[in-house]
């Protein structure tokens, strides 16, 4: 079944000249048949008129006088001739009616049907290949809206997954960010906690030298005041004094060589724990109030 197809408004001026159309060949081909049906009346009705009549009037001659000289025995008068019949009419020639007209009509009427439905076909194939070419177009917009449609979600897809990585991304450098502000947070932690121990240790490390020099002090008499006395020491490993420098006079001359006597008798001087904790040179303050 041929699909019923929306017509074109331009289509009614087409279909109002072929509706003229058939409209013309109807009433030519009704007047030429009408034309030979006038040819045919007319030519069997001039070879059909009644012949004339033709009469003839047959007269016998006049009898001659009888001349008598004897008598003689008369003849027997002739017997009349008969009159003689009319001839009759010969029979009308009845021609055969001219199919010449009729033909061109009949061929006029089948050339304008050809003509008619080479038309026709022309329409519905025309028609149907309008329809194709709708069809086609219609299938090329359809997969040019559904490859467009594609191509949106794919770019949606790519778009939504380059976000969801730099998402990603943003949490994971984040995350390392923190780890390593914990991390280092938690490296200064421990290590103001070593610092703080090793400080400790050092100053521990520090007070026993220095308790031991303060145990070996003699202080002179009337020293006046507190005041301070620095020395620059100079030890090895072991803790054996090898150098004693005064850097800083306390202003009581007795006062000083008092400490520095204590400070070389002090050698070997304790040794740090842990061991880690030695320095060569170190830097003592001595108060004579410090006892």
């Amino acid at each position: 079944m041929t699909p019923m197809v929306a017509l074109n408004p331009h289509d009614r001026p087409a279909r109002a000249r072929r509706a003229r159309g058939k409209w013309t060949a109807l009433l030519l081909a009704l007047f030429v048949n009408l034309l030979f049906v006038g040819v045919l009346v007319f030519s069997v009705s001039w070879q059909n008129r009644t012949p004339e009549a033709v009469t003839a009037e047959l007269y016998a001659p006049p009898p001659q006088p009888r001349v008598t000289p004897q008598a003689k025995p008369q003849p027997p008068p002739p017997k009349p001739t008969p009159p003689q019949p009319a001839p009759k009419p010969p029979e009308p020639v009845v021609e055969k009616p001219d199919t010449r007209a009729a033909d061109i009509a009949l061929k006029a009427k089948r050339d304008e049907e050809r003509r008619q439905q080479e038309q026709a076909e022309r329409e519905r194939v025309q028609r149907e290949a309008r329809q194709q070419d709708e069809a086609r177009k219609a299938e090329e917009k359809r997969q040019a809206d559904l490859r467009e449609r594609q191509a949106k979600q794919v770019e949606t897809m790519r778009a939504q997954a380059e976000r969801e990585a730099q998402l990603r991304t943003q949490a994971e450098r984040e995350s390392q960010m923190r780890a390593q502000a914990e991390q280092e947070s938690a490296t200064r932690a421990e290590q103001a906690a070593a610092g703080a121990a090793r400080s400790r240790s050092q100053l521990e490390w520090i007070d026993k030298i220095r308790s031991r020099i303060r145990g070996n002090i003699n202080l002179p008499p009337d020293i006046p005041g507190n005041p301070e006395a620095i020395f620059d020491v100079v030890q090895l490993p072991t803790g054996e004094i090898i150098d004693v420098k005064l850097r800083k006079s306390s202003g009581v001359r007795a006062y000083d060589d008092a400490v520095q006597r204590a400070i070389l008798k002090s050698s070997p001087l304790p040794k740090p724990v842990p061991a880690d904790l030695f320095q060569r040179s170190l830097e003592l303050h001595f108060r004579p109030l410090d006892q």
